[in-house]
């Protein structure tokens, strides 16, 4: 089954528009669409996971934290943490290449940051 993105409220809106520009048909809804602005770390998991989409967000500080304490009680479809300091440019290629060679199963609990390497 193929990855669907889902944003979080920090995560730079232009990463998104970049994604869908240069790949239409990923799935990557932001946070506004998905009613996320004011939840809570875990709230925010748990919806990603009732939707079956990887979460992408910029929380390094505390969205690691709160990923280890959800896993524990309910399953995850896994969390994108991009630094901040990456160019837009690499951010939106390693999405579309994780989108391009991942399935939404190898995402399963896991949390990753970017950039990835993505193995041929």
């Amino acid at each position: 089954m193929k990855i669907r993105f889902q944003a979080d409220a920090d995560l730079n809106l232009a990463i998104v528009t970049g994604v869908l520009r240069r790949e239409p048909t990923i799935d990557f809804l932001t946070s506004n669409l998905s009613n996320l602005s004011g939840l809570s770390d875990i709230e925010v998991l748990k919806f990603a996971a009732n939707e079956g989409r990887v979460l992408v967000s910029h929380d390094q500080r505390t969205m690691p934290k709160y990923f280890s304490e959800f896993i524990v009680e309910q399953t995850s479809s896994g969390v994108i943490i991009v630094l901040q300091s990456l160019p837009i440019s690499q951010v939106i290629n390693n999405l579309i290449e994780i989108w391009e060679r991942l399935e939404a199963e190898d995402w399963i609990n896991r949390i990753a940051y970017l950039p990835l390497l993505v193995q041929h």
